[in-house]
């Protein structure tokens, strides 16, 4: 079995910073690629970053030069670094990891993480 878990997620203040890890435990071969999604109270999931796992990244327009995904193969960890913090980006913070088993691609999500950005 592949469990997700994230940390990372807590109160700050509007322009400060907060990492978000997610760590996949399991039998595992590596991570195939990682997207971050995030929920804010009455509105629909959205995506912000993205990895592939050729190493392209994607941003949403509205953190685009804030946020930053990487990814620590050798923990199994995935990460988003979040600078210049806004009130905006207040959120339930989600990661969604394609985990490789057994030569095949699955799909997993971690339990999401709540970011509150104060003003």
């Amino acid at each position: 079995q592949v469990q997700l878990v994230e940390s990372g997620g807590g109160l700050v203040q509007s322009g400060g910073s907060l990492r978000l890890s997610c760590a996949a435990s399991g039998s595992i071969s590596g991570i195939n690629g990682v997207a971050w999604y995030r929920q804010a109270p009455g509105k629909l999931r959205e995506v912000v970053a993205g990895l592939t796992s050729g190493g392209s990244t994607n941003y949403a327009d509205s953190v685009k030069g804030r946020f930053t995904v990487s990814t620590d193969n050798a923990k199994n960890t995935v990460y988003l670094q979040m600078n210049s913090l806004k009130p905006e980006d207040t959120a339930v913070y989600y990661c969604n990891v394609h985990v490789v088993r057994g030569g095949l691609t699955y799909s997993y999500w971690g339990q999401g993480t709540q970011v509150t950005v104060s003003s």
